[in-house]
């Protein structure tokens, strides 16, 4: 016996309109009804055994039990009343069928239209640093007392503020996840390595206080922006809103702006990169170890619109990933996870020889550029050595010179400058950048430099590109949403300085950018359009995952939640895995408008079932971004859309009531536009539009107008249920809770046995996740109860070892079994009857009203 999915309720078919379904959990006060069902096959088992037990009677037993169980789920479910009562109003509704087409089509405008509003926030904000820049004089001698988030609200022991502190008004925010902020101003943020009063900080600080005001328009402008923000080349992150910055557990800010990949991917363009290291005789020791740290350190400058490959040299050349020999590879996640595995074995021997190294190295960027591969864009040669004797020159004369295509950046490594003067020549005659590394704490420093050198023709040339980042976790959402729903993307453009006299030299002086939560982008694919099974999905240009619902990016250590190491590097290909030909993957990718039909087995459950659907997917690109939007309609229930009509004072009247509850993730009315709407419940909004006293709510009206409906057609089940509950006399002991749910996410539940006499206490609640509507699936029981025979109920277990007990005592009755593994099954029997007691037995019934 399998352990089935929670009872639940139908949903529209292509012959149906169905809607809502009932169902009854039962508990475990007498022995449950199914679990007589699994007595009884023990009983038939024996009796193949011993031969004492006719199977006729058997299967009496099962026939009287079948009886009695109808009749009990029947009973309490109400589903026959529910089916009456659907049958009723058949005259009076109609269906509609879906254009997927014209749907993913609207939701990615949409869509467009919200991520618009971003980049024009974003925009304003880079033209208002500019200009405070071009106004500003750098003065050396500047005294500025800005807000620094560490120190904020703190006092010295005579009960003053502390320098660069001051009194901060922070207060509970729920756009901002609840977290304490200033929406009235901004702070800064600085890491621990850099001084805090350095003059840089100091004038920047100065000069980007009049992005406050920006921030604040830009807020209410747009009142779906969270986070806004400028980082600066001198370290300092202005934030806003304004927050209390909390140290990490060494009580230090390890947090730079400068390292983050929204900066690094907006202060350069797209690059190949050919990192060369120096792995001969010399370089043992500490000088290998700060070398690795380098090359790590490179690679965490690279993002997915980047192509790179790592060549280690001594008497000869190799690649420190065969494979990769002779090409470029694109530095996502898993690759460059992949290259610092391999650098780390990297030893030292030999005599180093770099001349056969930078051949190499032009070799396979100039045929990445003649093939059309690669980025398209800049190219770049980072040389790690403690020094370079050989005569080089004539590799220079050969591939680079004289148009200097390729940049070449230098890293010296050591204390020792024998060979400094070498090093550097070839940095600058080949429009590179040359530092000296005699540390693992320049690592860091030292290698963002790079950055600002290929930033320069775009500083030169003006070019305000605006990025957008792959997906990356938001940690404060990890127990709050599905998970995938928790990742984020960020949009940032570069700023730069307008100053006559610094313009020639392309200075970079930060990026500006805003975060966008994947959450919102998929609310506006609302799932009462996409069907029971349907769903949105996003990804990027480079065919990896933004938003799916069957990523799951979070694991479990102990009682916490991590990331797993690439949950930001999943390809389409990887969840929606039938797509064997990547059909879908290379449309999306290229951004194409399109469909496409698959036969597909998903997961439900935790994984514990599979269901076998055949899907049909649209999808196209949303303009002005590297993303493309696709949606899953399935056969039968994704196809037609189910329509009824009521007036809204009868639906009032019906959706006011004790046991009926709604979506909570869903968007009936945007309550996040107005800042005064922002406490109401979805429920509260939507009494406030439909009675009037809220007009300018923005709210769904198709979706306020379904609900209603089905406010209207389920409102006789709950003076059904009370009847039963209150005629004792007749109420068999054990049954707990019945409840409903219907398409536009409207649950009724009746709790037949007072909390003190409950086994099932977490079952539909907002903890349960898996079995109530949410933003990112249909309940559970909804979806599982959806597939099966309109009139039949669905029956489990609900514990997740009462398979393998089963498993377990059914393997084998025979003779030959040993005393001891009778036993030991009898036992396990024993343990599974227990928990069955324990929890209870849920049933559903499931129909199809027809038109």
């Amino acid at each position: 016996m399998r352990r089935q999915s929670r009872a639940g309720a139908g949903h529209a078919g292509k012959r149906s309109p169905a809607g809502a379904g009932a169902s009854v959990a039962r508990g475990g006060r007498r022995r449950p009804a199914l679990l007589w069902a699994a007595v009884f096959v023990c009983l038939w088992l024996g009796a193949q055994a011993q031969m004492k037990i006719p199977p006729e009677t058997v299967q009496q037993w099962a026939e009287t039990f079948g009886k009695q169980l109808l009749a009990l789920s029947s009973r309490y479910s109400g589903a026959k009343l529910l089916q009456k009562k659907y049958k009723d109003i058949e005259g009076v509704v109609k269906m509609e069928e879906v254009d997927g087409q014209e749907l993913v089509k609207s939701f990615a405008e949409e869509m467009e239209e919200m991520l618009g509003r971003k980049m024009k926030s974003v925009k304003r904000l880079a033209e208002a640093a500019e200009d405070a820049d071009l106004y500003h004089e750098f003065n050396e001698t500047l005294e500025f007392d800005y807000y620094n988030s560490l120190m904020i609200n703190k006092v010295d022991g005579n009960g003053n503020p502390v320098a660069l502190g001051g009194e901060f008004a922070l207060e509970e925010n729920e756009h901002f996840n609840k977290l304490q902020v200033n929406t009235m101003m901004s702070d800064i943020q600085v890491p621990t390595n850099v001084f805090n009063k350095d003059p840089g900080i100091l004038n920047g600080a100065y000069m980007s206080e009049a992005l406050n005001d920006v921030f604040v328009d830009n807020f209410q402008k747009d009142p779906t922006l969270t986070w806004q923000y400028f980082g600066s080349a001198t370290g300092f992150f202005r934030l806003y809103p304004g927050i209390k910055w909390t140290p990490d557990d060494n009580g230090v800010v390890t947090f730079d702006c400068r390292n983050r990949n929204w900066y690094i991917q907006a202060a350069s363009s797209p690059k190949d990169v050919v990192i060369v290291v120096d792995v001969s005789g010399s370089m043992k020791g500490l000088r290998l170890t700060i070398a690795k740290h380098t090359i790590n350190t490179i690679l965490d400058t690279l993002g997915e619109n980047d192509f790179v490959n790592i060549i280690a040299y001594s008497d000869y050349v190799s690649y420190v990933e065969p494979c990769f020999k002779g090409t470029l590879v694109q530095a996502d996640l898993d690759n460059r996870e992949h290259f610092k595995i391999l650098v780390e074995g990297l030893h030292v021997k030999g005599e180093g020889k770099v001349k056969k190294a930078m051949k190499e190295s032009f070799k396979i960027l100039n045929q990445a550029s003649a093939q059309g591969q690669g980025s398209l864009c800049n190219q770049a040669i980072m040389l790690i050595t403690d020094g370079a004797m050989e005569d080089f020159q004539e590799v220079f004369e050969e591939f680079n010179w004289p148009e200097r295509r390729v940049r070449v950046f230098t890293y010296l490594i050591g204390r020792e400058m024998t060979f400094a003067d070498n090093v550097k020549w070839i940095a600058c005659n080949n429009k590179g950048y040359y530092t000296h590394i005699s540390t693992l704490a320049d690592v860091q420093e030292n290698v963002m430099e790079y950055l600002h050198v290929l930033s320069r023709p775009m500083v030169i040339n003006h070019d305000h590109d605006i990025i957008w980042t792959e997906a990356y976790m938001d940690t404060v959402l990890f127990n709050s949403q599905a998970q995938s729903l928790l990742l984020m993307t960020s949009v940032a453009m570069p700023v730069f300085s307008k100053k006559q006299e610094t313009l020639s030299h392309g200075i970079l002086l930060g990026v500006v950018g805003t975060d966008v939560a994947l959450r919102e982008l998929i609310r506006l694919a609302p799932r009462y359009k996409l069907g029971i099974h349907g769903y949105a999905f996003l990804n990027t240009n480079n065919g990896y995952i933004l938003s799916h619902p069957e990523l799951r990016p979070l694991y479990k250590e102990g009682k916490k939640l991590k990331p797993k190491p690439n949950y930001n590097s999943v390809d389409l290909a990887e969840v929606e895995w039938e797509d064997t030909e990547e059909t879908l993957r290379t449309a999306m990718v290229k951004g194409e408008t399109g469909s496409l039909s698959l036969d597909v087995r998903t997961s439900v459950d935790k994984g514990r079932r599979v269901m076998f659907l055949r899907n049909e997917y649209y999808y196209t690109v949303i303009n002005e971004t590297p993303f493309s939007l696709g949606i899953v309609l399935t056969n039968g229930h994704g196809q037609y859309r189910f329509i009824g009509n009521v007036s809204v004072e009868e639906g009032l009247h019906d959706l006011i009531a004790p046991d009926l509850t709604i979506a909570t993730e869903w968007t009936y009315c945007e309550t996040d536009i107005d800042p005064s709407h922002r406490k109401l419940t979805q429920m509260q909004a939507m009494v406030r539009y439909l009675t009037g006293k809220e007009p300018d709510l923005e709210c769904d009206t198709d979706l306020l107008g379904q609900t209603l409906f089905d406010a209207v057609v389920t409102a006789p089940m709950e003076a059904y249920w009370t009847a039963l509950m209150l005629n004792t006399s007749s109420m068999d002991e054990g049954v707990e809770t019945a409840f409903l749910g219907t398409r536009t996410g409207l649950m009724r539940v009746q709790r037949y046995a007072g909390i003190e006499k409950r086994v099932a206490n977490t079952f539909l609640t907002p903890g349960d996740k898996l079995n109530i509507f949410t933003l990112d699936h249909f309940p559970v029981w909804y979806r599982r109860a959806a597939e099966i025979p309109a009139g039949q109920f669905h029956y489990y277990l609900p514990r997740e070892d009462t398979r393998d007990a089963f498993r377990d005592y059914e393997a084998d009755s025979s003779a030959s079994v040993t005393r001891a593994e009778r036993r030991r099954r009898e036992r396990a029997w024993q343990r599974l009857r227990k928990q069955a007691e324990e929890g209870g037995v849920e049933v559903v019934r499931t129909w199809h009203a027809s038109c």
